[in-house]
């Protein structure tokens, strides 16, 4: 496993994993503890997500996520909202899929297009708290972020999800 720290926010963390491929298929090492030494996940989590579907923007202020993709594709978008990080309201996007997970701190936000059927599993350093499972406007236009798709298909929470200056002080992330 290569561990690659983002070009883009701080503390994002781009794994590479190893993959064994034999004539039966692969064996792939999805997480060890040692490679986030300073994280405890203790919730495993999966998602499936129809064609077309967009998840997020979610953000939380107090737990940390590690994304995988066992099959499919996301186009991730992630963009720092904690005020005190050098990197704040920055932008990050890419593809993710394959032998390849990302770390995301806290206050990080995040969300993702599965343009194709995708199922993604993710370790998360908190047990669920519906009052940690914040959000802003997928598309709100003051952040500036650029989907490669302009009607997706949305859940009710994300449609009604708030512009990021419209976001209360006290559920900001520090």
């Amino acid at each position: 496993m290569e561990l690659r720290p983002s070009a883009v926010i701080d503390g994002v963390q781009h794994l590479v994993l190893q993959k064994h491929d034999d004539g039966r298929g692969y064996f792939m090492e999805t997480f060890r503890a040692t490679w986030l030494p300073n994280s405890d996940f203790v919730q495993a989590n999966t998602s499936q997500s129809a064609p077309g579907v967009l998840r997020g923007l979610h953000y939380h202020r107090k737990q940390e996520d590690l994304w995988f993709i066992p099959s499919g594709q996301a186009h991730v978008t992630l963009i720092d909202l904690r005020a005190s990080s050098s990197s704040y309201l920055a932008v990050e996007q890419f593809e993710l899929s394959g032998p390849r997970a990302v770390h995301i701190p806290i206050g990080v936000a995040h969300g993702f297009y599965a343009p194709v059927e995708t199922l993604m599993s993710y370790l998360v350093t908190g047990y669920y708290d519906g009052s940690d499972e914040l959000g802003v406007l997928w598309n709100d236009p003051e952040l500036g972020i650029e989907w490669p798709v302009a009607s997706p298909t949305l859940s009710d929470r994300d449609q009604e999800a708030p512009k990021w200056s419209d976001v209360p002080d006290e559920l900001r992330p520090a």
